[in-house]
């Protein structure tokens, strides 16, 4: 009884002492994200919208100055009351000109925001199907804030990632 007893003791002490390795790697999340096509892509596309805003912006302050200093030249001339009026009507049309470029800076912004929240989603399920597929137990990530101090670089999937994405992307 006393050997039967100690063989058990020793089975569970041997099976409790056995170390289940687990396969753990981990992403330069900021690098995967800013390296990654789509993201660049997204990024060219606001851009270019940016800029044809601006030049939009431009050509309507460059046109209501214009207007505003034509009336300043013949505002001296003019009856004082139609001047006032005149004034009050170039003050609303300024404010609806801001307010009309403000909201296309706001929608340009909104759209901006949803695709790249969109690509972020996106980008946490490609590196959960790649663990899932990898048979990894956990990727962390790593960023500025430091939820992954030190790893072995052999441990590091960032570029390999990056090059996933792109090539899941092109296609």
């Amino acid at each position: 009884m006393k050997k039967i007893s100690l063989l058990v003791i020793t089975l569970i002490t041997m099976a409790s002492c056995q170390q289940t390795t687990k396969k753990i790697a981990f992403v330069d999340n900021s690098k995967l994200i800013n390296e990654y096509q789509e993201k660049i892509d997204v990024e060219a596309k606001y851009k270019t919208m940016i800029e044809a805003s601006n030049k939009n912006t431009d050509s309507l302050a460059k046109a209501f100055q214009a207007e505003y200093q034509e009336f300043q030249t013949q505002a001296a001339k003019m009856p004082q009351d139609k001047a006032q009026a005149r004034y009050q009507q170039l003050g609303q049309k300024q404010q609806m000109l801001q307010q009309q470029i403000q909201q296309g800076e706001q929608q340009i912004t909104a759209q901006s925001q949803k695709e790249i929240d969109s690509l972020i989603s996106k980008v946490r399920k490609f590196v959960k199907d790649y663990g899932k597929t990898n048979a990894y137990d956990y990727i962390l990530g790593s960023n500025d804030a430091g939820s992954v101090m030190y790893g072995k670089d052999t441990d590091d999937l960032t570029e390999t990632l990056i090059k996933e994405l792109n090539a899941s992307y092109k296609k």
